[in-house]
């Protein structure tokens, strides 16, 4: 890597499970529209005729700032790389059916089922193993890259990645919160006539990923709590959805936001993540006691059939782009992975919320836990930013979910199938069921991932 003329050049990024068709083209339309960095993606993936076809989209994308090009070994992707992006789906979709669905059975019903709950422990139970490899690479073929994480269960798999390599330098990223700050500005467009560019509406960021909260948001001098609680008066009954994207019943994704708007009256906080992850932290019999408790608070329950059909037609426009038959059009993502990567190397400072060890950045939560804060990104820094205690009203929530990451981590790591099992009993998602009930769902779960499950006896 060298600079000329303020542009950082010859950057190499490695990016790990190379062959989706989701994130990875999010990231070729950024570094794109990014003129003061340039260099190499290397695409690795265990599909590797996939991550051959994401270099023929990406050279067809840039191929002058950026050229891709896929690689059939870790080795070959990650030596001397600068940055690491990981964005793996651990297993397939017929794996995270098990995770999603057979809890269904037992009257378990999970809106996303890939975080919380028993289809998020199933899923880092499979997941822990390929991050620890991961972690193990990086630390032989470039122990001072700087890597960033998508794949999910997002606070397990940084937690996996520090404990198999302790000097590492990850931090994983989520969207989230992005969604609730422009939550923000509909509700300052509803109650103030204003709308705002998002980078203008500040927040305090506290908690677990996918279980975020803000304990305090601002735009200029305006206090949002007040804004919002209008808002929240305003809209509570029929919900509001501000993504624009319909009717929530004909759309897995989205809702009226109706969860979020009954956590701020109830916990008097605002809630910052999408209802479908929020309501997993809760107790089942709030938001997810029965597919009509889903519909009455207006979201939906994701199913995987829904994201295999996803996934076809992903694949179709994989083909389309790589023949020409269509030609890929800049957009804004949403995502800030390459505004990260252009602060470390010195193109510009940028504050986002990230997910890292808790270095005392959350005072009442345990030193080492993943938590979800503000960062500093700068050059070649990403330092915390302080957020203070979670708030007395949302701790014991925030706090036991915490707990269950960190049993999660300890579960994976053991190999013992006896001691997960043990951890697995506890989730809180799972307290309305017999022992009998709990072990029979277990088994269950386990038996539909085995071949993901060798390292575990």
């Amino acid at each position: 890597m060298k600079y000329e003329n303020g542009i950082a050049k010859n950057v190499k990024i490695a990016y790990v499970g190379g062959g989706s068709r989701g994130w990875a083209w999010n990231l070729m339309n950024d570094l794109k529209k990014a003129e003061d960095i340039s260099g190499t993606v290397y695409l690795y993936d265990i599909d590797f005729q996939a991550a051959q076809h994401n270099e023929i989209i990406g050279n067809k994308i840039d191929g002058e700032s950026w050229k891709y090009k896929a690689v059939e070994t870790a080795g070959e992707a990650l030596t001397g790389a600068d940055f690491v992006i990981i964005s793996i789906l651990p297993g397939t979709f017929d794996e995270m059916a098990v995770d999603v669905h057979t809890p269904e059975k037992y009257g378990i019903w999970q809106s996303v089922g890939d975080t919380a709950g028993p289809g998020g422990f199933i899923r880092a139970l499979r997941t822990v193993p390929m991050m620890r490899e991961i972690a193990a690479n990086i630390r032989t073929y470039c122990p001072n890259a700087y890597v960033i994480n998508f794949t999910n269960p997002m606070a397990v798999c940084i937690g996996a990645l520090y404990r198999e390599f302790p000097q590492i330098k990850a931090h994983g990223c989520c969207h989230e919160v992005f969604g609730t700050q422009k939550l923000l500005i509909c509700a300052l467009k509803e109650m103030e006539g204003l709308e705002p560019p998002q980078k203008d509406i500040c927040v305090n960021v506290v908690g677990v990923n996918h279980f975020t909260w803000f304990t305090e948001a601002h735009y200029k001098n305006m206090d949002l709590f007040e804004v919002y609680r209008r808002f929240v008066d305003k809209f509570y009954e029929v919900g509001y959805d501000h993504k624009g994207l319909g009717n929530w019943m004909n759309n897995s994704f989205t809702s009226n936001s109706r969860v979020r708007l009954d956590l701020f009256r109830r916990f008097g906080y605002i809630a910052a993540a999408g209802d479908r992850h929020l309501a997993e932290f809760m107790d089942s019999d709030e938001y997810l006691a029965s597919p009509e408790t889903v519909k009455h608070w207006t979201f939906g329950l994701t199913t995987v059939q829904w994201r295999k059909e996803d996934l076809i037609k992903r694949l179709e426009r994989s083909a389309r782009l790589m023949s020409g038959e269509e030609v890929y059009q800049l957009r804004n993502t949403g995502e800030e992975a390459v505004q990260q990567i252009r602060a470390i190397l010195g193109c510009g400072d940028t504050v986002t919320n990230v997910n890292l060890p808790n270095r005392g950045q959350i005072s009442n939560l345990p030193m080492g836990t993943i938590v979800e804060t503000n960062a500093a990104f700068r050059d070649s820094t990403v330092q915390p930013v302080f957020a203070g205690a979670v708030p007395e009203s949302i701790y014991p929530l925030i706090s036991r979910a915490a707990r269950e990451n960190d049993d999660i981590l300890d579960a994976a790591f053991s190999g013992s199938l006896s001691f997960a099992y043990e951890k697995f009993r506890s989730l809180n998602m799972l307290k309305a069921l017999t022992e009998v009930q709990k072990k029979a769902l277990f088994d269950e779960m386990v038996a539909g991932t085995a071949k993901y499950l060798t390292s575990f006896a």
